[in-house]
């Protein structure tokens, strides 16, 4: 995901042909589709406000920890479509977001694992322990879609009725501005999102591949590089 993230490619249809990238893409064009579908999921799968609810956790609840099981509300009796036209924050994400780090759950890669641990705490002399990364933290789920960030200026969203002649047939669409090609529509308490576009994300400004890595120093010039001229005549001469 991180390396989709850099890259700016067109889908071929071929899922074993090679992504060639600059930066370098560790994978065929499957695993960057499937890269890419989880980054459209986790943008554009969203839902009516109280559709979904947190599900009951056993065990103690920490406030700090991220919720992540959801459940369909018994209770939801669907939100009329004039106002899901006209307000964002009637539609939710149900889906993690993903972090910079690529996963939609922070792991401390900078973590020793217990044995090394152990070892560590009974060497005095060891030196002091850098300070630990701080953890990343995403938008909780069912955050409303009216606090995603803007795009050079550009909503995130857009939302619109289906028809404004026959309003009582009409329905609620959403448009993705982020994933061109993404819509989320409703209708009562009925759903759905759907996705046909080229896989590309909006950034607002035309891709510009990042620049290279430095270029290697020489190597340095030293005798056991360089040719012995006396045994090369000595060669010759004999």
């Amino acid at each position: 995901i991180i390396a989709a993230r850099q890259i700016c490619k067109f889908f071929t249809g071929r899922l074993d042909a090679p992504i060639a990238s600059s930066p370098p893409f560790p994978g065929n064009e499957a695993n960057y589709l499937r890269a890419q579908i989880a980054r459209i999921s986790a943008s554009t799968q969203v839902s009516p406000l109280g559709f979904y609810q947190f599900a009951e956790e056993e065990g103690e609840e920490d406030e700090e920890t991220p919720r992540y099981s959801l459940e369909e509300n018994p209770d939801f009796e669907g939100i009329p479509v004039s106002e899901m036209a006209e307000s964002l924050s009637t539609w939710v994400h149900h889906v993690p977001h993903i972090l910079e780090q690529g996963r939609c759950v922070w792991v401390d890669l900078a973590e020793k694992p217990e044995e090394l641990v152990e070892e560590e705490e009974g060497d005095e002399d060891r030196e002091d322990e850098p300070d630990k990364p701080e953890a990343e933290v995403g938008p909780p789920l069912l955050t409303p879609v009216s606090e995603d960030a803007e795009i050079n200026k550009t909503p995130p969203w857009t939302s619109k009725m289906s028809s404004t002649l026959v309003s009582q047939f009409a329905i609620a669409v959403l448009r993705s501005n982020l994933w061109p090609g993404a819509y989320s529509f409703a209708f009562k308490k009925k759903f759905e999102n759907i996705y046909v576009g080229w896989g590309l994300k909006f950034t607002g400004e035309g891709y510009n591949p990042p620049a290279p890595p430095p270029t290697q120093q020489a190597y340095p010039s030293g005798p056991e590089i360089m040719e012995d001229l006396e045994v090369g005549l000595k060669e010759k001469q004999g």
